[in-house]
């Protein structure tokens, strides 16, 4: 999790920092983040024994602030309408407060697709926040008024498959950001146990090798195995500075509660959890059996 870019360069100018590595951008004015000509898709050493897949940029989209992707659940239909998936601290009302779960918002945000090279292949809009949340997680899921059928049938353009699995270790992979139109490739590194960055905590977090050095405007980017083609994560922060467990410098906590610093490492925080929510007619349903994912409060009182 970072903050906006537009806050993010304004604090920089105040303090004489660079703009956060993972960060959202101005939901106002989407101006390239001034590391962006630092950050080119350097490759990454891959898992041995896997056959990557051809990733393409299809499926992603980019956001006014943010990168995300139309994505959807093995249980999903055709005539659903199609899910985003995004960042919690990516939500056009701001950052989600600890504890606070966001559901059945609206909202009229509209996302860029795109196509396989990177193109523009036509605009999107929500009907809803379905989902919405900073707590253990870092996921935002926007419900489109456009079904699977309808964009598949107008743009060309299939969603992305979320993994019902837990992602593994050395896997190789590619964060692919539709609001940069880039990707970073590298390997999954290991899982933190707690991921601590401010007032948030998040639990079971991925951890990249080096090679995926994120930038502003990454953030709600797919992690995608390039071996099955799958999400297996959505990316949403780094530690930019060294410092310890404050806001755009995420701690590692293990379960004796040492903590490690691992400045310049980048995150992403898993989906498999996000599969068991989805019910029928692809709505979200916290109550479903398996559903791990953060409740509302008055949901958690009962």
């Amino acid at each position: 999790m970072n903050k906006p870019l537009v806050g993010a360069v304004f604090t920089a100018v105040l303090v004489g920092t660079a703009a956060v590595p993972a960060a959202a951008v101005s939901d106002q004015a989407p101006a390239p983040d001034k590391r962006a000509a630092q950050a080119a898709p350097a490759a990454g050493p891959r898992a041995e024994g896997t056959r990557a897949k051809a990733v393409t940029f299809a499926g992603t989209v980019a956001l006014s602030n943010c990168s995300g992707s139309v994505v959807r659940v093995p249980n999903s239909q055709p005539g659903d309408p199609a899910l985003v998936m995004s960042n919690g601290h990516c939500l056009e009302t701001g950052f989600p407060a600890p504890g606070q779960v966001i559901v059945d918002r609206p909202s009229s945000r509209s996302f860029t697709l795109l196509n396989a090279s990177g193109g523009n292949a036509g605009t999107v809009r929500a009907s809803k926040i379905a989902y919405g949340t900073m707590t253990d997680t870092d996921l935002s899921l926007y419900e489109l008024t456009s079904t699977y059928r309808d964009i598949e049938s107008r743009f060309g353009i299939k969603a992305l498959d979320l993994d019902a699995a837990h992602p593994q270790a050395g896997r190789a992979i590619t964060v692919a950001s539709g609001y940069w139109k880039r990707m970073y490739k590298c390997n999954i590194d290991g899982f933190v146990y707690r991921l601590k960055e401010g007032r948030w905590t998040w639990k079971d977090s991925v951890r990249y090798t080096s090679a995926c050095q994120t930038i502003g405007g990454t953030s709600g980017s797919p992690v995608i195995d390039d071996a099955t083609g799958k999400v297996v994560a959505v990316n949403n922060t780094g530690n930019e500075d060294g410092q310890r467990c404050t806001d755009n410098n995420p701690c590692e906590v293990d379960e004796s509660g040492r903590v490690t610093v691992r400045r310049g490492i980048n995150y992403g925080q898993q989906t498999y959890t996000v599969v068991p929510c989805v019910g029928t007619g692809n709505k979200i349903d916290l109550s479903r059996p398996g559903c791990t994912l953060p409740k509302p409060t008055a949901e958690r009182r009962r």
